[in-house]
C-alpha cells in the first residue's frame, strides 16, 4: 500500500509534529512500504530519504497570520486543475491519502468524496488530528461561547464528514470528535443530516472510524547517557548564568497556545528563594519571544534566557543535564517534549491535563494545576527530596522504553492497514454515494 501525506506543519528541524514525520519516514524502509509527504517550501523540490520515502516541497508563501515563520499551502495550489499538487497525486496515485490539518488542506478529503480528483480514483481518506481546533480558536481567535461554537460545527459538520477515517494523537485530542456531535443526540439533528448528506458521509458508526495513534520518542537521542559535567558547564557559561544555578529547562514554540505567560509567574515566585538560584532556560522561538523576554526585563532580570531553536543533538545534551523539565501547557495535545524530557532523565513539571495524561502520572512526573504557585511548589520539592526525584525519574525512564517512536511507528502503520482492509471491506458504506442523500446519520452517533 502507498500512502500520501499532506501537511502544513512539517519543518526539518523542529515540532513534534515534524518529528513524528521524519520517523514515519525512517520507518517506511524499515517496513518497505512506499510512503510519500507533500510540505511547504521555498522552492519546487524533491528529496529521496531512502529508497521508500519522498518529500515533496511545494512552493508556497509565509503563512499572513499566527506564526509567520511558517509557510502555508494554500486550497488553490492543489484546486486548480493542472496544480502541482495535482500533478504530484496523479503521478503517485496513492492508496491512500492523510491531511494533518483542519484549515487550508482540509478540502482535499470534501473534494475526493464529492467526486473533484476522479482521475485519482478512489484512495482511502484520512485526517489525523495533531491538535485540537477549540483549543487552538481559544489562544489565537477568542475564549468565548462563539469560539467554541465555531470549533464543534468546523469539525462536527464539515471534518467529521469530509474523511473516511480520523487518528488523533491521543485520547484528549480524540475527545472532540465526540464533543463536536454531542448535541446532536438531544435534538439538534438537522443540520447535521444535511452537512454529513452533502459530503456524503461514511455510513459507518463514528467510534469505529476514530482510531488514537501516540507518538514515540527516540531513546536512543534522548538518554540519561548523556549526562556529562562538562556538558553542564558549558550550557550555564551558554546563557550566561552561574555554575552553582538551579538549571529549569523549557523547549517548545514560545506561542499563546503554549500557555507561555506561566514562565514568568512561577519564575517570580522562585527568585525570592533564599536557598537556590533558580534560572529558566527556554530552547525555542515563536511570536511570543519578544514579549517573554520584556516580561523578563522587567520582572525578572536575567532568570530567563532565551537561546533560541536548538538542534535536536544539543537538545538531546541540554535535556540530560538540566536539573528540572517544565512544561506549562495544560492543552497539550499529545507532548512529545516532556516525554523527550522522561527519557533523558531529568525530572518533569507539568499540568495534571492535556493530552500528556496518555503518558504521564503522578508515579512519572509531577502533575500539578498550571498556575505559578503550584508549578513553584514542585519545582522546590524536586530540589529539596531527592529520593522522591530519583523515584519518580526510574518510573519515567520506564515509562519512555516503552513508548519508542518505532513502536509508535509500527503502530500506525498497523493503523492504516486496518483502515485499509475496512475500507475495501465495506466499500459501499465509505465511497458509495447514492444511499447518503436519504441516510439518517443520527443514529450513527449514538452507537
Amino acid at each position: 500500500m502507498k500512502s500520501v501525506h499532506l501537511t502544513n506543519y512539517y519543518h526539518k528541524n523542529s515540532g513534534g509534529i515534524s518529528t513524528s514525520y521524519n520517523n514515519l519516514l525512517d520507518a517506511a524502509a524499515r517496513h518497505k512500504r512506499h510512503i510519500r509527504l507533500i510540505v511547504p517550501g521555498e522552492a519546487e523540490a524533491v528529496e529521496e530519504v531512502n529508497d521508500f520515502a519522498k518529500i515533496y516541497y511545494v512552493p508556497a508563501n509565509y503563512s499572513p497570520i499566527f506564526d509567520k515563520r511558517y509557510r502555508l499551502i494554500l486550497p488553490w495550489q492543489y484546486m486548480q486543475n493542472g496544480s502541482l499538487i495535482r500533478k504530484i497525486l496523479l503521478a503517485e496515485k496513492p492508496d491512500l491519502i492523510e491531511v494533518t490539518d483542519k484549515y487550508t488542506l482540509s478540502m482535499i478529503g470534501a473534494m475526493v468524496r464529492l467526486g473533484k480528483f476522479r482521475q485519482l480514483g478512489r484512495p482511502v481518506l484520512v485526517h489525523f488530528s495533531c491538535e485540537r481546533m477549540d483549543d487552538n480558536i481559544s489562544s489565537f481567535m477568542t475564549k468565548g461561547k462563539a469560539g467554541r461554537w465555531l470549533a464543534k460545527s468546523v469539525i462536527g459538520k464539515y471534518t467529521l464528514p469530509s474523511f473516511d477515517f480520523h487518528i488523533a494523537n491521543s485520547p484528549y485530542t480524540a475527545e472532540e470528535f465526540f464533543k463536536s456531535v454531542e448535541s446532536e443526540k438531544n435534538g439538534s439533528e438537522k443540520f447535521l443530516n444535511w452537512s454529513w448528506r452533502t459530503f456524503k458521509a461514511p455510513r459507518v458508526p463514528l467510534r469505529e472510524r476514530v482510531f488514537v495513534c501516540p507518538r514515540g520518542v527516540n531513546s536512543e537521542l534522548f538518554s540519561p547517557e548523556r549526562k556529562s559535567g562538562a556538558v553542564k558547564r558549558e550550557m550555564r557559561e551558554r546563557a550566561g548564568i552561574p555554575q552553582s544555578a538551579t538549571v529549569l529547562l523549557y523547549a517548545g514554540r514560545i506561542s499563546p497556545e503554549k500557555n507561555i505567560g506561566l514562565l514568568p509567574d512561577f519564575m517570580e515566585i522562585l527568585a525570592k528563594d533564599a536557598k537556590n538560584d533558580y534560572r529558566l532556560i527556554v530552547a525555542g522561538a515563536g511570536p511570543q519571544s519578544d514579549w517573554l523576554k520584556e516580561e523578563t526585563d522587567k520582572r525578572l532580570a536575567g532568570r530567563i534566557i532565551q537561546l533560541g531553536h536548538l538542534d535536536k543533538e544539543l537538545l538531546a545534551d541540554y535535556y540530560a543535564n538540566a536539573d528540572v523539565f517544565v512544561h506549562p501547557n495544560p492543552r497539550e495535545p499529545f507532548g512529545i517534549a516532556p516525554l523527550e524530557a522522561m527519557a533523558s532523565g531529568v525530572p518533569v513539571v507539568a499540568p495534571n491535563a492535556g493530552g500528556i495524561l496518555s503518558y504521564a502520572t503522578d508515579e512519572n512526573i509531577w502533575l500539578t494545576e498550571p498556575t505559578g504557585e503550584n508549578f513553584a511548589a514542585a519545582i522546590r520539592e524536586i530540589v529539596e527530596n531527592p529520593d522522591r526525584t530519583e523515584f519518580k525519574i526510574e518510573n519515567a525512564l520506564q515509562t519512555a522504553r516503552s513508548n519508542t517512536w518505532e513502536r509508535s511507528t509500527d503502530r500506525l502503520l498497523a493503523t492504516y492497514d486496518k483502515m485499509y482492509a475496512d475500507f475495501q471491506a465495506r466499500r459501499e458504506l465509505y465511497a458509495g454515494s447514492e444511499n447518503a442523500k436519504d441516510f439518517d446519520y443520527t443514529k450513527l452517533i449514538n452507537k
